[in-house]
């Protein structure tokens, strides 16, 4: 690859550059001081105690690279920080007998997992093997940077592939080995945020060996998030609050870095998972599921069947498995999805984040009232799809709250929101109230029961009626299945089709799932993936948070007003920026796009992240997209903008500029052209016909 904008420039004397422009603007800088640790009282940086005194501070960052892993947990309040060395090679040369320029460009051999630049007329040269050697599992952490040891043995397959492509340098001097330190992180992006424990401590840590290109952007939303409170872009994929405590394990974290260097070379393709550090976090069901054909992913180290392959059905191996065309598992989802619309399903949602919210009194409400934008105040057994907003509108968090009694309340939310959720409302909630806020993820066995033949396995294992007229939607009952008791049934999916998701007590978990496939063998039961749940919610619109929506993303951007109560007669968070927005308009609106003509076995498919063009010009990215085997088309979600011509600035988005215009969506450098919608829809067929003769009915339903 050639990037001719490219450029090299020292690190050291870049951070020099820096500090001295600091210290001339009244930053105080102590060399060779020794943090022992960060100070806290009631949750809050209070002062740093180094080796030659106490600095008193409101605010900490810890950015201090491979050590950041041991200064985070030598703190009064230990810091989880998930990150790890390894060694980095790289070699140095003399000059050559022409010395290269400093314009000469940056090399990068992916396949043979190297980079070649100038340096000082020579050539600096290294890569990211596959077999990588982490360094200071023990914690013995060394206290100054020393060049470790040469090693060419392990270097061996890395100067191969130089020679092969610079076969001349055979006969270069070469000056060194450089083996020094590199620390990387369990998903192979940097670690930047403040930390879910103690107010004031940000990090910025574990930059993946690209520590100079993400510097000047990393510190920017850093010092964005500290002084206003959020960055100006969404990063929640760096986000701190990402991770739990349960991805800090050394040995957790020795065995992911071997597998993540090299990969900063691999090519990634979609819907790609890592293969260590598996079976961390289970559903009681997972050796049951697992034994039914069950294949795995994994999210915030839980493990979630994607599809479940049938008796005698070969699947490729992992790495031919690899593609951006059309996959391997497309015939078995297409024969859970139908068994969704057609008889019943089980897909094991154990994954999800469960928090109970409780008090003596009225409070409970009142700040769930004040946290939340749509209104909670409704009668028990009522669940309310709402979002939990910031200052400017955006999403924290998208979830469904239940209310079990008029004191006492059960929230569902995305599986990876579990420390970011759990921190924004200890931020929020009183210190001296009686709320009980209680992590109830482990307590509980979520099975979802979809499809038209739900309610008939139900009713045979329940005494309580589940007809619509006992049991509307969005509604929460606990009751006995089989013999189990105090099960909470609730009367959605999360898909747009009918039937129940199951809250069952672990103990329990495998008792109710057993009978749930006996009683309804009878009606076609069979297990399903979250494959099958991603192509039903996207074909019915049903945005998801960490996909589709993000902290800069409101609800009156996505068509989500009937989940926000201006008028509840309660301020909550994010109000005002609501108002203001639906008296300003929109800048961004999301729509659903329904490919026209892509061959699925043909072309390239749609992931995520590809262009969207209106009448030609830009108009922004799809965020998330699946195959309707409904409609037979592939359906993408996206944002939509309104770029001007002239300045490029943004101007407002109104639903007829969404409808009016020509779409194509951009999959690889070919075009495709697509019918653009938006929320909410009514049906997006009357019934289901070839292909060549889907008609698409009006999607703005009364």
């Amino acid at each position: 690859m050639h990037v001719p904008e490219d450029a090299v420039v020292s690190s050291a004397d870049v951070a020099l550059a820096l500090a001295s422009a600091a210290s001339q603007n009244g930053v105080q800088i102590y060399d060779r001081t020794s943090v022992v640790h960060v100070m806290t009282k009631k949750g809050e940086v209070t002062g740093v105690e180094t080796d030659k005194g106490q600095i008193e501070c409101q605010y900490f960052v810890n950015c201090a690279g491979q050590w950041a892993y041991e200064l985070g947990l030598s703190n009064e309040e230990p810091i989880s920080i998930p990150l790890h060395a390894c060694e980095h090679f790289y070699l140095l040369t003399r000059p050559l007998e022409t010395p290269l320029q400093s314009n000469t460009p940056n090399i990068v051999d992916a396949d043979g997992r190297i980079y070649i630049r100038n340096w000082q007329g020579g050539i600096l040269s290294g890569g990211f093997e596959k077999t990588p050697k982490p360094i200071f599992t023990e914690g013995k952490n060394q206290l100054e940077i020393h060049n470790l040891q040469e090693d060419w043995d392990h270097f061996e397959p890395l100067l191969s592939s130089l020679l092969r492509r610079m076969p001349d340098l055979e006969t270069l001097e070469i000056v060194k080995l450089v083996n020094c330190p590199e620390t990387f992180t369990p998903d192979m992006r940097c670690i930047m945020g403040e930390s879910p424990l103690v107010k004031g401590y940000y990090v910025l840590a574990g930059m993946n060996s690209a520590g100079l290109s993400f510097g000047g952007g990393a510190g920017r939303y850093l010092a964005e998030w500290m002084v206003d409170g959020y960055p100006s872009e969404n990063v929640w994929e760096l986000d701190l609050k990402r991770f739990g405590a349960l991805q800090s394990s050394r040995t957790f974290l020795r065995h992911r870095v071997m597998e993540v260097m090299p990969l900063l070379y691999d090519l990634k393709v979609p819907r790609w998972d890592f293969q260590t550090g598996r079976q961390l976090r289970t559903s009681p069901l997972y050796d049951r599921l697992d034994a039914q054909g069950a294949r795995w992913m994994e999210k915030h180290g839980f493990e979630r069947p994607k599809y479940f392959v049938p008796p005698g059905k070969d699947l490729l191996a992992l790495e031919q498995s690899k593609t951006f065309y059309k996959p391997d598992w497309f015939d078995i989802v297409e024969s859970e999805v139908k068994c969704c619309k057609e008889a019943v399903c089980v897909i094991d949602m154990s994954s999800f984040t469960k928090f109970e919210i409780t008090s003596t009194g009225d409070q409970a409400l009142e700040t769930l009232q004040y946290l939340f934008s749509n209104d909670l105040d409704v009668p028990v057994g009522h669940i309310v799809h709402t979002g939990m907003l910031n200052e400017g509108g955006g999403y924290e968090n998208d979830c469904s709250i239940a209310r079990l009694n008029k004191r006492s309340f059960f929230m569902i939310s995305p599986t990876d929101q579990q420390v970011h959720c759990w921190a924004w409302l200890k931020k929020h909630m009183r210190l001296d109230s009686d709320l009980i806020l209680e992590d109830v993820t482990w307590k509980y066995t979520a099975l979802n029961l979809i499809g038209p033949r739900a309610v008939d396995v139900l009713s045979e294992l329940s005494y309580a009626p589940i007809t619509p007229d006992h049991f509307p939607s969005l509604f929460c009952k606990e009751m006995s299945v089989g013999y189990a008791n105090g099960i909470r049934v609730m009367s959605m999916t999360h898909t747009g089709e009918p039937g129940f998701m199951l809250y069952i007590p672990i103990e329990y978990a495998l008792h109710v799932y057993n009978e749930v496939m006996s009683v309804g063998q009878k009606y076609g039961i069979r297990n399903a993936g979250y494959y099958a749940l991603r192509s039903l919610r996207i074909e019915k619109f049903f945005a998801f948070w960490g996909q589709d929506l993000n902290t800069l993303t409101t609800p009156l951007e996505c068509g989500r007003e009937s989940r926000v109560k201006l008028d509840k007669g309660v301020d909550f968070i994010g109000r005002e920026a609501l108002l203001q927005q639906r008296q300003n308009g929109v800048y961004k609106r999301l729509a659903m796009f329904v490919l026209d003509d892509h061959d699925t076995d043909l072309d390239l498919w749609p992931w995520w992240g590809e262009p969207i063009y209106r009448n030609g010009l830009y108009a922004g990215k799809t965020t998330s997209s699946a195959y309707s085997y409904t409609l037979e088309r592939h359906v993408c979600l996206g944002f939509v903008h309104h770029f001007s011509e002239n300045t490029g600035e943004e101007q407002v988005v109104t639903a007829d500029f969404v409808n009016r215009g020509e779409y194509e969506i951009d999959i690889a450098g070919q075009r495709f052209q697509a019918k653009a919608r938006l929320y909410p829809v009514a049906s997006l067929y009357t019934h289901k016909r070839r292909k060549e003769d889907v008609e698409l009915s009006d999607l703005h339903g009364k």
